[in-house]
């Protein structure tokens, strides 16, 4: 991987970790993610416009894994409600390849290498590190299985993208269609249930929810393309450095509590990630 490869990499893990922080900002972490949805829709439908319409065997996994997403935000925006960025991320993010790496040898066709094992040992060891903090800094322990919730959503619809890119046989229009089922489902879900009432209505509110979205696409665009000019593997990994960037913001911009524990949970997480995607 060149310099400018891996900068730009890592530039796509800050992307990653700053959406989900503007997200954590404001006074409705429901609105500011309603906001986001709506704004994935024209940015998917722009992409999708350039692309060639999917075949119809593909529709089913755009629909399924609209559905995971939608879920996965629900699990999410209720974990920031109740956590801090710096707890909620890691967990969320850490245990989604932990729980694809268990539950892919059985459901795909994928099987687990000696690093592989090792890297989950790792994964598993900082999650309970992570989420021992909870308990022993008397934080809000309504946060645990809302992240925990977030993770298997991801799990979900990591594994389904997997399969319905492959169907697709596009991945660049397949996810473009999957922003627009997911931004659709979230966005009017959510208004159907809560009311408009649950919308902000201050300018600033709608320029950090549609920057989240430009962010979320940014950040997954910029590490589509790394992978056709660099391997795989490592671009997966090096963007597991998102946690980090967590675990930074929510410490140096929201003023949240770093503990050496927090710290050594992070870094061990990261660490796990990291040996399970290479």
């Amino acid at each position: 991987m060149s310099f400018g490869i891996l900068l730009a990499v890592l530039g796509s893990a800050f992307l990653h970790a700053l959406w989900n922080a503007l997200i954590k900002t404001g006074t409705s972490r429901l609105g500011a993610m309603i906001i986001l949805s709506i704004g994935e829709v024209p940015i998917g439908l722009a992409v999708a416009a350039f692309c060639p319409l999917p075949a119809p065997e593909v529709w089913k996994w755009v629909l399924m894994a609209g559905c995971a997403h939608f879920f996965y935000k629900s699990f999410l925006t209720y974990a920031y409600d109740h956590g801090d960025l710096s707890r909620v991320y890691p967990i969320a993010r850490g245990a989604a390849p932990l729980i694809v790496a268990i539950f892919g040898t059985v459901l795909l066709a994928d099987r687990l290498t000696l690093h592989e094992f090792a890297g989950i040992a790792i994964l598993g060891l900082g999650i309970l590190l992570m989420a021992q903090g909870i308990f022993s800094n008397g934080e809000n322990r309504k946060m645990l299985p809302y992240a925990l919730g977030s993770a298997c959503a991801t799990a979900t619809y990591t594994m389904l993208d997997g399969t319905g890119a492959r169907v697709a046989g596009d991945a660049i229009a397949y996810v473009a269609w999957v922003f627009v089922a997911d931004g659709l489902l979230f966005s009017l879900g959510m208004l159907t249930w809560k009311g408009l009432d649950v919308l902000p209505r201050d300018r600033k509110a709608w320029g950090s929810g549609l920057l989240a979205a430009a962010a979320s696409y940014g950040a997954y665009g910029v590490s589509v393309w790394a992978m056709t000019k660099a391997p795989i593997a490592v671009v997966a990994a090096v963007r597991e450095t998102s946690i980090l960037f967590a675990v930074l913001i929510g410490w140096l911009v929201f003023g949240e509590k770093m503990t050496r524990g927090k710290a050594l949970a992070a870094c061990v997480i990261v660490s796990g990630v990291i040996l399970t995607r290479l």
